[in-house]
Formats: C-alpha cells, structure tokens, sequence
C-alpha cells in the first residue's frame, strides 16, 4: 500500500486537456502552466482546427477562448453538446467577455465553467482540477 497517492488526482493529472486560444501568449502561458500539473495537451489557435480535433480525439476537457477565427468558442461548445459522441468533453470558456449576459449565455450553452481574462494561472489549475474531479455527464 502507498502512502500518500491520491488516485483522483493522479487520473485528473493523466487527462488530456485541448487548449484552444487565438492569442498566442495566453495560448504558451494556459499550455505551460497545465503541462507543468501533468495534464496531457492538445493545442489549437482557432476555433475550427479545435472542433475538429475534439472530433478527432476527443479530451477529458477543452479550454476554450470565446473570441476566436472560424468558430467562436461559444460556436465549438455548441457544436461539442450537440453530439452524442462528445457529451462526456468538459468544457471552460475562457475569455475577456466578462458581462454578466455573456457568463448566462456561456453557462446557458453548455459550459462546465467561465473564466474571466485576465485570469490567475494558479486558479486555472484549481478550476480545471475541479471540472475534471466531477462526475462525467
């Protein structure tokens, strides 16, 4: 028997997160802050090579940034509820869009949750461990 191991968190830190953001500096900064936890990456820089790398493989989670090329993260989420094959991809929206109508409308399309730039890298690491410690849907 291990001492100290806590299974939950090690299979939170073996998930794979898809991190989709059209600014490149947040992009480096979420990717590098994740990879340092343990999470596995994939990593997008416009909402349609996200969409279709969600289909492709799908992630235990996708950090998603609202204002992108192609496909807003708004657009992916929708797209990610709408099929069946995708119901278990947690989403977190994560954007500069920090009216109180744009978190209803983030929460109302299907997000897991929304985070507001700018943002603590450290409370991104709480907020995606948290998502991922919940019960798939």
């Amino acid at each position: 028997m291990q001492v100290g191991v806590d299974e939950s968190s090690m299979a939170m830190k073996l998930a794979t997160v898809l991190v989709a953001d059209d600014d490149r500096d947040i992009r480096d900064l979420v990717s590098f802050k994740l990879s340092q936890a343990g999470f596995r990456l994939q990593v997008c820089d416009d909402g349609i090579t996200a969409l279709a790398a969600i289909e492709a493989e799908p992630p235990d989670l996708a950090v998603l940034d609202v204002m992108m090329p192609g496909l807003s993260g708004i657009d992916v989420l929708r797209k990610v509820r709408d099929d069946e094959r995708l119901h278990g991809v947690r989403v977190i929206l994560l954007t500069a869009r920090s009216r109180d109508a744009d978190v209803d409308a983030g929460f109302a399309t299907g997000a897991d949750d929304y985070i507001i730039k700018p943002f603590s890298p450290r409370e991104l690491l709480h907020r995606v461990n948290a998502v991922l410690a919940r019960p798939r849907p």
